[in-house]
């Protein structure tokens, strides 16, 4: 079973609201997974759009 993603800023979730963007739409066709540690510092982090630590996927459908 794949988990689900909230459509808006792609992070994996377990509840039924996203803890970062509060959205409540969630997808669970996604590809390729990032861990981001440290969002302040992460270029890839950055140019995603990520402003918080998670796990989040690459691309979704």
């Amino acid at each position: 079973m794949k988990k689900k993603i909230c459509k808006n800023c792609k992070l994996f979730v377990e509840e039924n609201v996203c803890p970062v963007c509060k959205g409540n739409q969630f997808n669970t066709s996604w590809q390729g997974k990032l861990n981001v540690l440290d969002c302040k510092n992460s270029v890839i982090g950055k140019k995603m759009g990520i402003h918080a630590n998670g796990e989040y996927a690459i691309k979704t459908r």
